[in-house]
């Protein structure tokens, strides 16, 4: 839906959804399967990877951070895996983008490496940092709720949560409805940018797309992806902890 122009309509997720598995068949929704796995292989490798690393350096004395230092660490760790994970999201923008494009302005990536290729070669280097500064904006808050949630209990029914997996889904649930809400307009500037093939400033962008994009579209994509990271993320942390004792 942030793909289509602000100057198209905007038809609800259940109708594009509907025309795309009638039209394409149900494969379709996985169009851009190989960039969305170039992108987690890059910008959450390096976005997690980094934070964690800053955060145990803040640790070194024995006391936890402070929350201004894990978002700080956060902010860092985000601009750097925005960095790293640019040209996949460019690449799967533009192949889940392509069947509501005229044939004329189809991009026809094949696959993630196909389409690489084929940016560098119509755009140069300079094609694979479109769109980065709004990529570059959202930070993590996955840690504020996990040691909020920790710290205090849930008021009324008083539940005090502990640090398992239901913690985890929680916290990673409350990080991807935040990520949502803070994320969506740069997200909308972001796609618009990434699908386009002309010179556009995220000023232009967001001149024309100050309508309402719509939330629910947007949390479907970040919210269950936020979720199954963050767990299996700490149950593999769990798991290297007992395999390697620091």
């Amino acid at each position: 839906m942030q793909s289509l122009g602000p100057t198209v309509p905007s038809p609800s997720m259940l109708k594009i959804l509907r025309h795309s598995i009638s039209n394409y068949g149900l494969s379709s929704v996985y169009t851009g399967l190989s960039a969305s796995l170039m992108r987690q292989m890059t910008y959450s490798l390096v976005r997690l990877g980094s934070y964690e690393e800053m955060k145990r350096l803040m640790s070194e004395d024995g006391r936890s951070p402070s929350a201004a230092k894990l978002l700080l660490a956060a902010g860092v760790a985000g601009g750097l895996g925005g960095i790293a994970g640019n040209p996949a999201d460019i690449l799967l923008v533009r192949m889940t983008s392509d069947s509501i494009r005229p044939p004329e302005k189809r991009y026809n990536y094949r696959n993630a490496i196909t389409g690489l290729v084929s940016l560098v070669k119509e755009d140069g280097q300079k094609g694979l940092f479109r769109g980065l500064g709004t990529n570059t904006v959202c930070l993590d808050s996955y840690d504020f709720f996990k040691t909020t949630l920790l710290q205090y209990p849930i008021p009324v029914v008083n539940y005090q949560f502990h640090d398992g997996f239901f913690l985890h889904v929680v916290a990673s649930l409350a990080a991807g409805t935040c990520g949502t809400t803070v994320c969506s307009p740069a997200d909308v500037i972001r796609t618009r940018i990434m699908g386009s093939s002309g010179k556009a400033s995220p000023i232009d962008v967001l001149v024309r797309s100050l309508r309402e994009e719509g939330w629910t579209p947007a949390w479907m994509r970040l919210g269950p992806n936020t979720v199954l990271m963050f767990v299996f993320f700490e149950q593999l942390k769990r798991g290297w902890s007992s395999l390697v004792p620091s």
